[in-house]
């Protein structure tokens, strides 16, 4: 019999009795056996125990690139699973963009059984085209019943707006949801990075933000027809959150995320040209990124992501102008985000972004941290500072411009 036995952990779950309280937790064989704010005692079992650590149900990662099949030297699903766990999450929804792409309910079948026996739950998204075109709808339904939490084109932006419409629609069947990386491609103008000063001064084309208000626009305006659910991932512009709170007032079935990285630097960090900063959407301005954090604490902001893309070297180390964008994110996701924090804002409600708030937006089951049930939980220090080094890096992938980074905030233990 495996017992774990939790000594003196911070909860941060708003919808456990023991939200904010001090507890021991004893899981036996997969489940909470007993929880207390008194000593409990079990001579047997492994003993997680520090200074200020916290524990939450498990992290949940709404998008992350999955390269099985297909790049499999980039990442397969098995050390995708090794950089989840590492960085604190107990479930990650993948993209359908591999090779061949996830697209029918056998390639959905495929990503989770190939999972099974994980420590972290996978919930792969559907392709909503073929091929992730944009051209002609998937069969949506049957990837739904064998288990796609949503559909999505990915790392392609939806540009024809009448099969988007068909989609939307049809998936109201089933309450489906489209996930959506908006943008406007006949505005970014084939684009590297944030369009401003930086880029002006580095002599490089620049993605302005008016690119991805537009793509958002385009798709609330087409919602307020259809009825459905929107949510749109990894924005990254003021005028952004500007568009999506107006759309909640509205009513609309509307749900965003930004990328934990997004918060971690402006544009002027490119400077350097170094490869691993490019990233789709760019790191934006100082004003953007005042933006991200009033609509996290205002609710705009739904969720906070890995956006996790691994590349290999062949990918990244090339002119910045050929590189490709993508960085590695889930161990280095929360870090980010606890680092970069205003004053103003605490550990738990960054926790509600990457734990509640997205089970609500996927319909996952939501664990609960209660004696009886089956133990989903993340053990984490918020005040610990460390540094990031290669040896942390779980992926099969070095992409990340975090490399030696001394970090607050850290994952101590996923028990799944």
């Amino acid at each position: 019999m495996k017992e774990i036995l939790l000594n003196k952990v911070r909860v941060s779950n708003s919808a456990s009795p023991f939200h904010q309280k001090v507890v021991n937790i004893l899981v036996k064989d997969g489940q909470i056996s007993d929880i207390s704010e008194s000593p409990i005692t079990a001579s047997s079992a492994e003993v997680i125990e520090g200074d200020n650590l916290w524990v939450s149900t498990g992290w949940v990662d709404m998008r992350a690139t999955l390269n099985e099949p297909g790049d499999e030297h980039k990442e397969d699903i098995a050390s995708l699973c090794k950089a989840a766990e590492f960085g604190g999450f107990t479930d990650v929804a993948t993209l359908p963009n591999t090779n061949p792409t996830i697209q029918s309910k056998e390639s959905i079948h495929f990503v989770k059984q190939m999972s099974a026996f994980a420590p972290v739950n996978i919930h792969p998204m559907g392709a909503l085209t073929k091929n992730t075109k944009g051209e002609e709808m998937n069969e949506l339904i049957d990837m739904h019943e064998a288990g796609a939490v949503a559909f999505t084109d990915g790392i392609h932006h939806s540009w024809h707006l009448g099969v988007v419409k068909r989609a939307i629609m049809y998936m109201q069947k089933f309450d489906g949801l489209l996930v959506e990386m908006a943008n406007e491609k006949t505005l970014d103008m084939d684009g590297h990075m944030n369009e401003g000063v930086p880029s002006t001064l580095m002599g490089t084309r620049g993605i302005p933000n008016i690119a991805e208000w537009l793509g958002i626009q385009k798709l609330i305006s087409l919602l307020t027809y259809t009825g459905g659910r929107i949510h749109f991932a990894n924005i990254s512009a003021a005028e952004s959150v500007d568009l999506i709170r107006k759309a909640k007032a509205d009513g609309l079935n509307v749900t965003c995320d930004i990328a934990a990285h997004q918060v971690a630097m402006t544009d002027e960090a490119l400077s350097d040209f170094d490869t691993n900063k490019k990233v789709w959407p760019p790191f934006r301005a100082q004003k953007d990124i005042d933006a991200l954090w009033e609509g996290i604490k205002d609710g705009t902001i739904d969720a906070i992501v890995s956006s996790h893309t691994p590349h290999d070297t062949e990918s990244k180390r090339l002119e910045f102008d050929l590189a490709d964008f993508g960085i590695i994110g889930l161990e280095t996701a929360f870090a980010n985000v606890v680092s970069n924090k205003p004053t103003d804002v605490g550990v738990d409600l960054i926790v509600e972004k990457m734990t509640s708030t997205p089970r609500e937006i996927l319909k996952l089951a939501s664990p609960k941290i209660e004696k009886g049930e089956k133990a989903c939980l993340t053990v984490f220090a918020p005040a610990q500072e460390w540094t990031f080094t290669k040896e942390d890096i779980q992926s099969k992938s070095l992409n990340s411009p975090f490399i030696g980074k001394t970090f607050t905030g850290k994952a101590v233990r996923t028990i799944n």
